[in-house]
């Protein structure tokens, strides 16, 4: 039963790659397409471009710039600008993006992101979204230490007293941000926890100034977290990746350290879901 299993999937691997798939060396390569997708994602970065600017800021010869765009403008990847004489990626690019979009998930998405980002820091890491002025936890990978923190999926916790609801709050549209906080009611749960709106405001301006936020201690006694926001294609803040733990670990001193990682964890997350990492500022 175990041959006939193993000879099953053994078949359903061949039919999705040929042996040797992992070999990325020059010979499983194919120069030309890879030239043609570096103009193309070289144009999709700066829209606009005329075929000499883009030959010269590429570095590549007119004609074969030209050759590329041509074959990428027949599959409606690109299009050309007859009154500007510039070029521009076509409407074909959004509707196959939109089907990545489609079969995007977040939570699978991030679960390796997380993975990684638990064994670097060697603390628990999460992964959040706003619901109805909560923080609503999709995920969690925890640490392999005895002390943890512990955020079950489904779980909803307060965004002022949060990590990742403050990295949110952040990137809220400032009208959005009024109206939650004029009908919700910022609670001590410690006596770090910030309760007044002005306060709370400061904090987020300084979260966006160095791009993480910090819950010191603001939810529970003797508990630390550092949390990024993730975004989507439209530059708004979705979703917040963090990691937590016991003060004991993740000092004051230790911010600054681990959350570097958090940002770049956030960041390949917001890759991952087709987003951009140019947030505008509310």
């Amino acid at each position: 039963m175990d041959s006939q299993d193993n000879g099953s999937v053994s078949r359903r691997k061949a039919r999705g790659r040929p042996r040797g798939w992992d070999d990325k060396t020059a010979q499983n390569t194919i120069k030309s397409l890879d030239r043609a997708m570096e103009v193309f994602e070289y144009l999709s970065e700066a829209q606009g471009k005329a075929l000499t600017t883009l030959s010269d800021e590429m570095h590549q010869s007119p004609a074969t710039v030209y050759r590329i765009l041509v074959t990428l403008e027949g599959r409606g990847l690109v299009e050309f600008d007859h009154d500007e004489q510039v070029w521009h990626i076509g409407p074909r690019a959004f509707v196959i993006g939109s089907r990545f979009l489609r079969r995007t998930s977040l939570v699978d998405r991030a679960r390796p992101v997380m993975r990684k980002l638990m064994e670097t820091t060697g603390e628990t890491a999460n992964l959040g979204v706003e619901k109805e002025g909560f923080v609503l936890f999709l995920s969690q990978v925890e640490t392999h230490a005895s002390i943890r923190a512990f955020f079950p999926p489904g779980s909803l916790s307060p965004m002022h007293a949060s990590g990742i609801g403050k990295a949110l709050l952040a990137y809220m549209d400032e009208d959005r941000l009024d109206r939650l906080l004029a009908t919700v009611e910022l609670q001590a749960f410690t006596d770090r926890s910030i309760t007044n709106p002005e306060s709370l405001k400061a904090d987020l301006a300084t979260i966006r100034a160095r791009g993480f936020s910090v819950d010191n201690e603001e939810k529970n006694a003797g508990m630390r977290c550092i949390a990024a926001p993730v975004f989507d294609i439209n530059s708004e803040a979705v979703a917040g990746i963090s990691v937590s733990g016991p003060t004991s670990r993740v000092s004051e001193s230790e911010v600054e350290r681990l959350s570097r990682p958090v940002i770049e964890a956030a960041h390949q997350l917001t890759l991952a879901i087709g987003g951009t990492l140019t947030p505008p500022q509310p």
